[in-house]
């Protein structure tokens, strides 16, 4: 693709496009474990989004793995529905705010493991427990739960835009004015440059947003070529 010039212009695998303006909603997608049983247990126990999947582990034993603002979230959130969340970090300490991190820990059904790893994701047709590794003794333990959330945090899919528009540290797209990215006439929606909501209802509004900045948009730039075209007829 090319942003650097208008009409922009986009490489299918079939053909290319130009167009006035666009908008970009390729959102995130979840970091995982990279662990093989992980993959294979993925619909089946293991998730990346509480919201979506929760409401299926009512009253039953679940972790979390991670030690961030989302890890807490989740877990929060999972505490209301479960009977029992395991929070397994790899480090001694949390990493999210203060404020989340006192909630989970005042939650009588949230506990912790700390300096531990997931090894491997065991079951049969579901997930029955998780293989964990503490990371100081070396030492392994089998915990047997219903489901596994991973909870490490999202990247961005904006790897394509690099050079093209500003991205942030995190690889996330900058907003200058609404919707409006760092080009003119590129816009952008959803969790390809909201790292903190990451819900689909968020998501869906942003994308309503941004199409309606694109279409005020290329009103303006039609405006602009019917005031031009008037200053050269006179």
């Amino acid at each position: 693709m090319d942003f650097s010039k208008r009409p922009f212009t986009l490489e299918t695998h079939s053909k290319e496009l130009s167009a006035k303006a666009v908008i970009i909603a390729t959102g995130a997608s979840a970091k995982w474990l990279g662990l093989p049983s992980e993959q294979k247990f993925v619909g089946r126990g293991v998730s990346s989004c509480a919201v979506c999947d929760g409401p299926f582990f009512k009253d039953k034993e679940i972790a979390v793995v991670g030690g961030g603002d989302s890890a807490m979230r989740e877990a929060l959130f999972l505490a209301k529905i479960a009977t029992e969340v395991t929070i397994i970090h790899r480090r001694n300490a949390l990493r999210a705010f203060q404020a989340l991190q006192e909630r989970a820990f005042s939650a009588k059904n949230i506990k912790f493991i700390w300096n531990s790893e997931v090894q491997e994701v065991f079951g049969e047709q579901k997930v029955q427990g998780v293989r964990i590794r503490n990371n100081k003794t070396g030492k392994e333990e089998d915990l047997e739960i219903n489901g596994l959330f991973v909870a490490i945090g999202h990247k961005p899919n904006t790897e394509f835009l690099k050079g093209q528009i500003e991205l942030d540290e995190k690889n996330y797209i900058v907003l200058k004015n609404h919707s409006q990215t760092s080009v003119p006439g590129i816009f952008a929606g959803g969790d390809v440059h909201d790292w903190h909501y990451q819900q689909a209802v968020t998501a869906a509004g942003a994308g309503c947003m941004a199409a309606m900045d694109a279409e005020e948009f290329l009103e303006e730039e039609k405006s602009k070529k019917k005031v031009s075209v008037r200053a050269s007829i006179k």
